[in-house]
Formats: structure tokens, sequence, C-alpha cells
């Protein structure tokens, strides 16, 4: 299997942030590892901390999304941009990622999966958390 880039492993993050997602709504049993497997057969260390990271800090993140989302909470977004705007934080806040580059990686995965109104949301939310971590 060649070599994912980044931008291509985000996909695969995405699509297993949505599956787990559905798994708990539907309040199904499931393994990590192995809804990362199907998604992505091979081991990849930036996946594993990405999702792993997303899972442990879902509250903290969701309640940064929801503190930024105007009359409007995480939970009410569909799977799929729940799961690009919990990444989106996860890397702006927990990882050494640069800035610009975790808030347009979820941006283009907003352009290809969201609709329009849930992209502007996203950069909205995401351009807050920024200036609240860099102090403005």
């Amino acid at each position: 299997m060649e070599q994912l880039n980044r931008t291509e492993l985000r996909k695969k993050i995405m699509t297993i942030l949505y599956q787990i997602n559905v798994y708990k709504k539907n309040k199904m049993n499931y393994d990590v590892e192995d809804v990362m497997k199907e998604v992505l057969p091979i081991d990849n260390e930036f996946v594993k901390e990405i999702v792993f990271g997303v899972i442990t800090y879902q509250n903290e993140i969701d309640t940064l999304a929801n503190k930024y989302m105007k009359e409007w909470t995480i939970d009410r977004l569909g799977n799929t941009d729940q799961a690009i705007l919990r990444m989106g934080i996860y890397e702006l806040v927990y990882t050494d990622t640069p800035d610009i580059v975790c808030i347009n990686e979820a941006i283009e995965l907003a352009k290809d999966y969201s609709d329009d109104d849930v992209r502007k949301m996203i950069n909205s939310v995401l351009d807050r958390v920024y200036h609240e971590k860099i102090g403005e």
C-alpha cells in the first residue's frame, strides 16, 4: 500500500470518527482498533494519535465547539461534520501541527463533505478557538 500523505490520512480519520459516532449513537459495541483497521489496514501513528486524542478529549473538544457555535451545539451537526470539527479542534489545541494547517485541512474536508453553512460554521469555530489559543 502506498504511503498516504496527511491530507489523505485525515480523510481516513474523518471516516473512522464518523463510524465511531454512528456506533455510539446507536449504542452499539465497537472496538476502536477494529474500526481503524477497517478503514486503514496499515498501522499509522498519526491516525492513532488523532483518533484516540479526539476520543479522549471529546468532552473538552465539544465544550469548546459549543462555546463558539451561535445558538447551536456540535451534537446537532451531521456525523461527518462532527468528525471534521472535532478533528480540527483536537489538532489545533492538542498537537504541534501548525495552526494554519489544522484549520486549512479541516476547511478543505468541510468543502468536500459539508454543506456551505456548516463549512462556514466550522471555519468560524476553528478561527475562534485559534484566537483563544494565541490569546487574542
